[in-house]
């Protein structure tokens, strides 16, 4: 049987991942707010998704089957509150929320739009992972700024990551890219891996080549994909480059990520 054209394409970006231009997304009403597919089987993933939800003011966002998924949220723009469970927190601009398996979670805007992108780990082979009961000291909402595991150099970041958040599936960081600082080209052979731009204009290695991205554009790597990201522009004027990224593991025995729990350790990857 031949491949579709569209087949076709999904089968290259197995292979080599796709560049995400936040430009291009296609928003559909679903409810009170308005949802664009980013990252899902459209464009070769199997154990991730991630959509960017644009939530009107005054207006939640609350999906049904919420609880059914691990997932992670983190807000480009606006500001609000979101609930995990019965945890409620302040939400703005680099805020996000960690909801585990088994606790629904909810958006709300305040008096302007907010933009989320929302990671969920899709299960192996069609799988259901057990629910995870929330514990004491697990983190349910932190910032891109989250300062409490710092890797150097570059200054980097980890807000969930499964040691520490309960399930093993998502893990979300942040690296923040002085210029001319570069975060290394790497890839993981057990993970699918999204990145994006919080803040500044910089490039992303993708499999074989640099590429250019500005705030709300991303890459998506499939596992063994070479991948990185650094801010190229020096000078007085030059600006850092924040990134955040988050990954997902093809099992759902998350790999051991070698990162320390102490204040320095292997940069953001």
């Amino acid at each position: 049987m031949n491949l579709t054209m569209q087949d076709t394409r999904q089968e290259i970006r197995r292979e080599t991942g796709a560049v995400l231009r936040g430009a291009e997304l296609e928003y559909r009403r679903h409810g009170d707010c308005w949802v664009s597919p980013v990252v899902g089987p459209h464009i070769g993933a199997r154990h991730s998704t991630v959509d960017a939800v644009r939530i009107p003011a005054g207006r939640q966002w609350s999906p049904p089957g919420a609880a059914a998924a691990e997932q992670v949220a983190v807000v480009l723009a606006g500001a609000g509150v979101g609930t995990v469970g019965y945890e409620i927190s302040r939400m703005r601009a680099a805020s996000a929320l960690y909801s585990p398996m088994g606790s629904p979670y909810s958006l709300s805007a305040g008096d302007r739009e907010m933009t989320v992108y929302i990671w969920s780990a899709v299960p192996s082979q069609g799988g259901t992972a057990p629910a995870v009961r929330h514990g004491a000291g697990q983190a349910l909402f932190r910032s891109l700024w989250n300062g409490e595991t710092w890797l150097t150099p570059p200054a980097a970041n980890v807000l969930f990551r499964p040691e520490k958040a309960g399930h093993a599936g998502l893990c979300l960081r942040c690296g923040i890219m002085l210029p001319g600082e570069t975060l290394g080209v790497r890839r993981r052979e057990e993970s699918e891996t999204v990145h994006f731009v919080f803040e500044g204009e910089g490039q992303f290695f993708l499999h074989d080549r640099w590429v250019e991205l500005g705030p709300g554009d991303g890459v998506f790597a499939p596992p063994g994909v070479r991948h990185g990201a650094r801010n190229p522009h020096t000078g007085r004027l030059a600006s850092r480059f924040v990134v955040f990224g988050g990954s997902v593991a093809e099992s759902l025995s998350y790999p051991a990520d070698g990162l320390p729990d102490s204040p320095r350790g292997r940069p953001w990857q």
